[in-house]
């Protein structure tokens, strides 16, 4: 998950942290952690992840609480060929399982890869700030 992060944060020119040490706090140990799923490519390496986490009051995000929080990234290379739909039709199904009414995407206004698949998930914007826009997924009954 690493390498991914190392890779698609290079692509963005971004400074985000992405060594193993982050990937393990944030991603994988974070207590407020739903779940987290990964794609493999036929060799057995991660070419994207989705993480799903519970926002509690006073969020980093500004996320209302008890809405799920998500992240997804998928490798360059294989974008547009139904990694993050697979991952997302997993993740849905966590977030019923958890109890979860509604999940929050926020995604840089710059990210027009991630603006464009949120919306083929369904998700819907609801809120902006000035770097992103912030889309949300009600969680069918």
């Amino acid at each position: 998950m690493s390498a991914l992060l190392q890779e698609i944060f290079a692509h963005w020119n971004s400074e985000r942290p992405s060594d193993a040490g982050h990937v393990l706090k944030f991603y994988i140990e974070h207590p407020d952690k739903i779940q987290c799923f990964v794609a493999e490519d036929e060799n057995g390496s991660i070419i994207g992840f989705q993480s799903l986490k519970l926002a509690r009051k006073n969020n980093s995000y500004g996320v209302c609480p008890d809405w799920g929080i998500i992240g997804t990234y998928v490798a360059g290379r294989y974008e547009r060929h139904g990694i993050g739909k697979k991952l997302f039709a997993s993740t849905r199904e966590a977030a019923q399982m958890f109890g979860l009414r509604k999940i929050d995407a926020t995604i840089g206004k710059d990210n027009e890869s991630g603006l464009g698949y949120y919306d083929a998930m369904g998700f819907q914007t609801y809120r902006t700030t000035p770097n992103a826009i912030c889309k949300y997924y009600k969680i069918p009954d």
